[in-house]
């Protein structure tokens, strides 16, 4: 841009430069009259125009333009001292500064094993690391950071723009590596995944925010499992699976059970309510029978001598 800048300003300076210093003379020479160009101008003149223009030059070139979220290290080779320019535009001296720019926004750097993801997207880059029993487990991972603004220049010296390589990735695989050897596997498959995700993530703020680095979040993506343990781990599913088809039937039929022992003490309970009413009252059991009869029968002949009037009986 400043370069762009400094040819511009440059070529309508030269323009400028030719029509106003210049001036047409008659002169002769070998006896043959011609018309030829002259500066018009004092030499102190000139010598203030080029400074002029020599100046506009090292401006036009010294400005840089630092994009939003973004910080520019400057390192003064005359005075060895370093000093930081923010987003915007800002000058910096040609042949005296040497610069980099650095991202100041949210990063992430994702370990998985799916093709296309993560910072290592042609590879298998899941995790793999060792439980407290001695079992492999691959972890997926995504752990948001950020340069701190306040200790880029710590960065630039230290460590240098490629931080991410040099710091954080072996900060993150440290760190899981030695949180998932204090959990047993399933552990990590189910039971404390969050607290073991909550662990890793404090463990790796409190190694990378010395170094310039602020820990936004880790996210525990997957856990991946060898062959024979995944396979293991299904049996043992659809066994407890299983199981628990079972319980619910045993547990249906306890209840069954339970309501044919009740229906059957209300019988009992029923009999011997009806058996005490005979006991007192023989004629009971007829009122019982009657009762049953549908309404429209008046009459009912038992034999031959024997004639029940159901109107009569019932009213008594």
């Amino acid at each position: 841009m400043g370069i762009l800048v400094f040819i511009i300003v440059l070529a309508i300076a030269i323009y400028i430069f030719q029509k106003s210093v210049q001036k047409y003379v008659v002169v002769e020479k070998g006896g043959e009259v011609r018309t030829v160009r002259k500066l018009n101008i004092p030499y102190y003149k000139l010598t203030i125009l080029i400074s002029i223009l020599l100046l506009l030059g090292i401006i036009a070139v010294s400005i840089r333009y630092v994009p939003v979220g973004h910080a520019m290290v400057k390192f003064n080779i005359v005075t060895k001292k370093f000093s930081v320019a923010r987003e915007g535009i800002t000058l910096v001296p040609p042949f005296i500064y040497n610069t980099y720019i650095y991202d100041l926004r949210r990063q992430e750097y994702t370990m998985t094993a799916r093709k296309g993801e993560g910072r290592k997207a042609n590879i298998d880059d899941s995790l793999w690391a060792p439980t407290n029993e001695g079992l492999q487990v691959g972890i997926d991972l995504t752990t948001w950071y950020r340069v701190d603004p306040d200790k880029l220049i710590y960065v630039h010296r230290k460590i240098g723009p490629d931080y991410a390589e040099k710091i954080v990735r072996p900060t993150i695989r440290s760190i899981v590596r030695l949180v998932i050897s204090e959990y047993s596997v399933m552990d990590v498959y189910s039971a404390k995944r969050k607290i073991i995700q909550q662990e890793i993530e404090d463990k790796i703020k409190k190694r990378l925010e010395p170094d310039g680095f602020i820990v936004d979040g880790v996210v525990l993506r997957d856990v991946h499992f060898t062959p024979g343990f995944a396979k293991a781990i299904e049996e043992k599913q659809i066994a407890q699976q299983e199981a628990e088809r079972m319980n619910y039937v045993l547990l249906k039929e306890q209840k069954e059970a339970e309501r044919k022992k009740i229906e059957a003490q209300g019988e009992a309970k029923k009999i011997e309510i009806v058996s005490k009413a005979l006991n007192q009252n023989p004629k009971y059991l007829k009122y019982l029978y009657i009762s049953k009869l549908s309404d429209k029968i008046k009459v009912v002949v038992a034999d031959q001598p024997t004639i029940l009037d159901l109107k009569d009986i019932l009213s008594k």
